[in-house]
């Protein structure tokens, strides 16, 4: 690893494991949960690669990890961060053919909130040159969730509803469903989003602070007949729409944006009307799926943000310096993505 620095700055978390709470993807104060630091540059090893950062993307996945309430546990000291997009300045044995080339990754070694990256080889993916940087730091978390449950989606029929689908996954499931000629029905909690919505492709767009949302969302699953339900929120009203929907639906919860824990109160639908809950993780749909699977969805994911179909809608851009002051007041803009660079 020749002409490269012996130490790279960092944006480290302070807390080991998990924390045993469930507050949600929100912060109030970063300097709780993160600190800088100066680092040692880290080596890859066998199947690894090394990436100088160009820029990191901010999901909320990232929140409840470094808060200690995702699946996996936290590292005190090591950097925060999963997903960005840089070069290959070096690589372990086995991923010489990464060497140079500009990826996006999913960070497994270190995290990708630091001047420097190590991670499996296997979880990157070289990107065209008409991609952007602030594309390829949002280049697989959420465009390839997005392509597989609209996958598990249109096996069921020809609607499916989307929630919190005001965020960046949401608009870009809505947009692929219209695309593939499906009819998404759109959660939201804005009324001024709702046109907006409908212009990205949601059949239908519902304002779930209204009261009267699930006789309205009765109404349409009667006529539409969605049957799978794709939930980031997973609170008591997602309970209740599920249950206003028809026979061998399918809640597959990908997140949880509530604090709120549902209390399942119609038991029955999963003898009688056949309906299942269950979730989805994209690390798990990565291991399981077929690679030529896997690399038709990537080819397709680059073609839809070369050509303009998709993009990432920027909320606030922050570099890694000055990222813990300002992480909490940035998550609180709505509609973006927070996007961090060195």
């Amino acid at each position: 690893m020749t002409d490269l620095p012996a130490t790279m700055f960092a944006v480290i978390q302070k807390h080991d494991g998990y924390s045993g709470t469930a507050t949600g993807p929100a912060l109030d104060d970063a300097a709780a949960w993160l600190e800088p630091a100066e680092l040692p540059l880290p080596a890859p090893g066998p199947g690894q690669v090394l990436i100088r950062l160009r820029a990191a993307s901010v999901n909320p996945s990232d929140i409840h990890f470094i808060k200690g309430e995702y699946g996996q546990p936290r590292a005190k000291g090591a950097p925060a961060g999963f997903e960005g997009c840089g070069d290959v300045v070096a690589c372990g044995a086995g991923a010489e053919a990464l060497r140079d080339q500009r990826v996006a990754f999913v960070a497994a070694g270190s995290g990708a909130w630091a001047e420097y990256v190590v991670t499996q080889a296997q979880m990157c993916i070289p990107l065209r040159p008409d991609i952007s940087d602030e594309d390829g730091a949002a280049q697989i978390v959420n465009p390839l969730t997005a392509m597989a449950m609209v996958d598990i989606a249109r096996e069921a029929g020809e609607a499916f509803v989307v929630s919190a689908a005001t965020s960046q996954l949401g608009k870009l499931m809505c947009s692929l469903g219209r695309d593939l000629g499906l009819h998404p029905i759109a959660l939201v909690r804005r009324a001024e989003a709702v046109e907006a919505l409908k212009q990205t492709g949601a059949a239908e767009v519902l304002d779930v602070t209204q009261g009267d949302v699930v006789e309205r969302f009765a109404a349409l699953s009667a006529t539409m007949k969605p049957r799978v339900f794709l939930d980031a929120v997973a609170d008591q009203l997602s309970e209740q729409l599920f249950c206003a929907m028809p026979n061998g639906a399918r809640w597959v919860c990908y997140g949880k944006l509530s604090a709120d824990l549902p209390r399942l109160t119609q038991m029955g639908q999963l003898i009688f009307m056949d309906k299942r809950i269950e979730g989805f993780w994209l690390t798990r749909w990565m291991m399981s799926t077929p690679p030529a699977d896997q690399m038709r969805v990537v080819a397709e994911v680059q073609a839809r943000f070369a050509d303009g179909r998709w993009k990432t809608d920027v909320s606030e851009r922050l570099t890694l310096k000055n990222l813990v002051p300002n992480l909490a007041d940035a998550l609180k803009k709505s509609d973006g993505k927070v996007i961090i660079t060195p």
